[in-house]
């Protein structure tokens, strides 16, 4: 008898399981509509997730280089290493590898593709710890190593396209290479890239040298790993699929709700046929899951598709923003696929929670009315408000908090940010309902009037979820083009105040000194602008730590120091400047933000030569995009303290007459003449550094600006399929009026101002909600994450396109309901009302 049991309970719940699930073949809309939002819900979050997941393979297969494991030795001036001076240091019983490395371009490539990464290495000197050796240790590898035809070990991204190239050895595969990265023996390498000796030397971090000081050596842990540096970003990614996945369940909540509401006499049937209670909540339990589990591959394989579409812009974002190579094809790990569908499961299981919890919580009789399910959604509505509230509260606290205390933590501006949200999105629905009953006080002489804000009473509970949706996506929207508006204003601005020279030189070491001397001459150059850059060590004695920092040095003329930005008052830069050219030094926001320096204090700094020394800061200057801690000093100081090597020359021009691009074709007509070729190829012009770093720029927010568009089209879908799936029940809503004298152009009307209406006032919800996110974003989430802090922007005609989008979204949606509810004919609306 025991056994029969659980058999005969499985029976009943598979009945009462098929009972329920023919609900969706009366009504396959709603079907689709739970399906559709699973699927744009998973499609979103998974886009996101394997990016991410590609990314961070791409940057542990580029920690497993070298650079990493092993230090460098490179010489103090920046000049090429020779073969005598490794030759040297071995004869010295120095344990050093050469290596070489460049950038290679394969034949047959497509104009404006990146050029791969070529590393040559030397297997029989390299320190065996490192990755770079593998796959050479035994003989048989060895040899075909350092025999012709020789081996090249290829990325799998770009195995394909090495092998057709007609220059390099047998290519084979190696997973474990960073993308569009070749690596090959050393001899190779030189004659590819046209090179007479290595460009590095390699070293053990526990083995010892002493150097001459001709060289410096440089060790691992002092070099960036790509992917602390990219951190930040791939959480900004995740934070947005995150927000897409909310919207996405929002039609997932909103299709349960009707259904479950269009199934009250089913479940009040089955439970007085004495289904019991568990029972029923076991069986839609598994309806969920059925449900999520097909929405949740679909979503998977959308969002894998949708990632392949968003990959090559976050690629080139994150090269451009971090250096960091990252590959144009998926690497999915295992445990994304099962992550994906856990989070969508978890998405689908927290939508529908508390509609279970609502059909186990109602009494027999009571469920097949739906004034008492509607009495405990007002209940509901209720307790929003007050969470709502008190999260609104709580973010409102958190942001006085950070602001006063100056702390810029990651995870607390997070906290703020989505408190706020959730906060305003629970307390929606008290915004619109009480933003009804002004409006019906204000036109309750109006009939048609008070009908349609008493009708959009009733509608509250099935519109709230789609309005929800909106209110996030149009405030995510606002927020984060304010923000990216601003930062496109900043960025230009700074790019037009630090790109001062009309032309920028980048001479070989040995001819810097005669080219500064000869442009010194020339009569159409009114200033010259040298630049050098070094790296040093900044020892913070309150943290017991130390950290790369760069230097650079500059030569503070008069033009510079009219356009250089620096967080002062204008009264005070003068004051800045004078204490720079006294020994004092400026240093950006990242350092100071990082190490918590101001203005007065003190910096302690250990150069290449192990010397320290200790400098006072003068100013802080805005440094957009960078993420490394800089030292600004001018370019003499730099050069006789750190023994800074030659770099770049800007050439600005004198104002006369004439066009500005004839006189500087003229100039490097002149530079290739007296200089040679190959260091007036090496001129840049301003005009194009600036049109490349906007184009990188443009390039940078793709995929926000994709992630955004989504999540609105995302909310639109959720408002339509909310409207087609109570289409029935409107008609049935409007029929009367019909048959009270109503024409069906005022029905359509009404309709669509009802819901234009509404959708206007959540925007008038989201516009300071999306002004404050803007704010989070530029003050807070944007310094802890980057180290910088951009001014807040604010875009009159951004707002009103934020309205004119919410009333769009809606008039669109209210489309299709409204013209089918125009071609119905008379007969239907009879019947309709004769229902009624």
């Amino acid at each position: 008898m025991s056994g029969r049991r659980p058999a005969r309970r499985a029976g009943v719940v598979g009945v009462t399981l098929a009972t329920l699930l023919s609900h969706y073949r009366r009504h396959p809309g709603q079907l689709a509509m739970l399906l559709l939002g699973l699927w744009v819900a998973g499609a979103l979050w998974s886009s996101v997730q394997a990016i991410n997941a590609t990314a961070r393979d791409s940057y542990a297969r580029a920690e497993a280089l070298f650079e990493t494991r092993l230090d460098r030795i490179e010489r103090r001036d920046g000049t090429p290493l020779s073969p005598a001076t490794y030759a040297a240091l071995r004869r010295d019983g120095m344990a050093v590898s050469p290596l070489v490395a460049g950038e290679l371009t394969l034949a047959g490539s497509a104009a404006g593709e990146a050029p791969l990464r070529l590393l040559g290495i030397d297997p029989l000197t390299l320190p065996g710890t490192s990755p770079l050796a593998r796959r050479t240790g035994d003989a048989a590898s060895l040899r075909d190593w350092l025999l012709p035809p020789h081996r090249l070990r290829a990325a799998p991204d770009v195995a394909d396209a090495a092998r057709r190239d007609p220059r390099l050895p047998p290519v084979e595969v190696d997973p474990g290479l960073p993308p569009a990265t070749l690596v090959t023996d050393i001899g190779v390498a030189q004659r590819l890239l046209g090179l007479a000796g290595p460009t590095r030397l390699v070293i053990a971090p526990e083995a010892p040298a002493e150097l001459p000081d001709a060289l410096m050596r440089i060790p691992a842990r002092q070099l960036a790993s790509p992917g602390q540096l990219a951190d930040s970003f791939h959480l900004n990614l995740t934070a947005m699929g995150l927000l897409a996945l909310v919207v996405g369940l929002f039609i997932v909540h909103a299709a349960l709700g009707l259904a479950l509401e269009q199934r009250l006499g089913l479940l009040r049937t089955l439970r007085a046929l004495g289904v019991p209670g568990r029972t029923l909540v076991v069986a839609l339990g598994l309806e969920l899951l059925t449900l999520g589990l097909v929405g949740a591959g679909l979503g998977i394989l959308g969002g894998v598709l949708l990632a392949r579409l968003l990959l090559p812009d976050v690629a080139a974002s994150l090269a451009s923003l971090y250096d960091s190579h990252v590959g144009t094809r998926l690497a999915l790990p295992w445990h994304f696929w099962l992550g994906g569908v856990a989070i969508i499961l978890g998405g689908l299981a927290s939508a529908g929670a508390g509609l279970l919890w609502r059909v186990a919580r109602l009494d027999v009789l009571a469920l097949g009315h739906a004034q008492a399910w509607r009495a405990r959604l007002g209940g509901l509505l209720r307790r929003q408000a007050w969470a709502g509230g008190a999260l609104i509260m709580l973010a409102a606290g958190l942001g006085g908090w950070l602001w006063l205390t100056g702390d810029r933590q990651l995870v607390a501006g997070f906290v703020m940010v989505t408190a706020a949200l959730l906060g305003v999105t629970l307390w929606l629905p008290a915004w619109l309902a009480g933003s009804w009953r002004l409006a019906a006080r204000l036109g309750r002489r109006r009939a048609l009037w008070a009908w349609a804000l008493a009708d959009l009473q009733l509608q509250l509970p099935r519109l709230q979820l789609p309005m929800m949706a909106l209110l996030l996506a149009l405030a995510t929207n606002l927020g984060v083009s304010s923000m990216v508006g601003g930062f496109r204003l900043t960025f230009l601005d700074w790019l037009d105040q630090r790109l001062l020279a009309d032309l920028y030189l980048h001479p070989e070491a040995e001819r810097h000194d005669a080219l500064q001397a000869w442009l010194a001459d020339q009569p159409e150059v009114a200033t010259l602008l040298p630049a050098r850059h070094a790296e040093a060590t900044l020892l913070d004695a309150a943290a017991q730590s130390a950290a790369p920092v760069a230097l650079f040095g500059i030569r503070p003329a008069a033009v510079l120091r009219a356009h250089w930005p620096l967080r002062l008052p204008a009264a005070e830069r003068d004051a800045a400047w004078q204490a720079l050219a006294a020994g004092e030094v400026f240093v950006n926001e990242q350092l100071a933000n990082r190490y918590r320096r101001r203005p007065g204090d003190t910096l302690t700094l250990r150069g290449a030569d192990g010397r320290r020394h200790r400098l006072s800061i003068a100013a802080i200057y805005p440094d957009y995009g960078n993420p490394r801690p800089e030292v600004v000093m001018p370019v003499a100081r730099l050069t006789r303290v750190f023994a800074a090597p030659p770099g770049s020359l800007g050439v600005v021009l004198r104002d006369a007459p004439g066009s500005r691009r004839q006189r500087l074709d003229a100039l490097v007509t002149r530079l290739a003449a007296r200089f040679g070729p190959a260091t007036a190829e090496s001129a840049i012009d301003q005009q194009a550094l600036k049109a490349d770093a906007t184009r990188v720029f443009e390039r940078t927010f793709a995929i926000t600006r994709a992630l955004d568009a989504l999540t609105l089209g995302v909310a639109a879908l959720a408002l339509l399929t909310t409207l087609l799936a109570q289409a029935g029940t409107r008609r049935a809503q409007l029929a009367p009026l019909w048959a009270l004298g109503v024409s069906r152009r005022r029905l359509v009307g009404v309709q669509c101002l009802q819901l234009t209406g509404t959708a206007l006032g959540t925007a008038l919800l989201a516009l300071p909600l999306g002004l404050a996110l803007a704010w989070a974003l530029v003050a807070v989430i944007n310094v802890a994450a980057f180290g910088w802090r951009l001014p807040l922007h604010l875009f009159p005609l951004q707002l009103l396109v934020t309205l004119g989008l919410a009333v769009l979204v809606a008039g669109l949606a209210a489309l299709l309901p409204a013209w089918r509810l125009w071609r119905m004919p008379p007969r239907q609306l009879l019947q309709e009302f004769a229902a009624t």
